[in-house]
């Protein structure tokens, strides 16, 4: 199940040698959650990993993992959901852009990821923008789709701007800024980021791959979804997120 991975990525040269597929993956500890959801027992899983105490790691809070899931499901709904994180950042226009503020209220799905990404992230937001197309007119304005850099340093605001609309949907919303502003905040919901670095000619970002979905009754990521997800899933699944249902 691929919400065990995290999308580890690179661009340029190791893309051609591997035919567009990710350069290298991480495993990540959210692994356990199809584990114990198979056995049918309630557990308290890490979705992150590290330790704070080491410059550089990405460790996250706990999440409780309801043993009931049907496996058959792309989505795993969390026991203890995350607080929206307190970020802000900026948008593709440039402006000032506070999530919690913006989207208090409004069914959100949060995602982190880069421009340059060569599979996961387009193929993530293009899922995601073929199932609210399903959605009614009423429904599809609910929807906030928030998407994070992890490599600020070239996402800008505006290349933000130009990718986003053609990954995904001009509504969705792309935010960049300072990083470690941005690894605090995807660490608050046990999502892994580190900082792009340069190997050779290429550029390495890793970063977990998994979108959190915010419930507009509660303002908390109540569901958790991987990046094996496909359109017909987030479709049949965000009538409901919209309503703040369980999937």
């Amino acid at each position: 199940m691929s919400d065990s991975k995290t999308a580890a990525q690179k661009s340029g040269a190791d893309d051609a040698k591997d035919g567009g597929r990710p350069g290298r993956r991480a495993p990540l500890i959210a692994a356990a959650v199809a584990i114990v959801a198979a056995l049918g027992i309630t557990a308290a899983v890490g979705l992150g990993g590290g330790d704070d105490k080491t410059p550089g790691t990405t460790s996250g809070p706990v999440a409780d993992v309801s043993g009931g899931t049907d496996s058959d499901k792309a989505a795993t709904v969390l026991d203890r959901p995350f607080a929206k994180p307190d970020l802000v950042l900026t948008d593709t226009k440039g402006q000032k852009y506070d999530l919690r503020t913006a989207t208090k209220g409004k069914p959100t799905l949060v995602y982190f990821g880069y421009t340059h990404c060569p599979d996961v992230c387009p193929l993530t937001m293009s899922n995601i923008a073929i199932a609210r197309k399903q959605l009614p007119k009423a429904d599809q304005d609910k929807l906030q789709v928030v998407f994070v850099t992890t490599d600020p340093e070239r996402d800008t605001a505006a290349e933000l701007g130009k990718w986003l609309p053609a990954a995904g949907d001009p509504s969705f919303v792309g935010l960049t800024g300072d990083f470690k502003t941005i690894q605090a905040g995807a660490r608050s919901m046990g999502i892994g980021i580190d900082p792009a670095k340069k190997e050779g000619n290429t550029v390495v970002s890793m970063h977990g791959a998994q979108v959190i979905a915010f419930s507009p009754t509660t303002d908390q990521g109540y569901v958790l979804y991987g990046e094996s997800t496909s359109a017909d899933d987030y479709a049949k699944d965000l009538p409901k997120l919209i309503k703040g249902e369980n999937p």
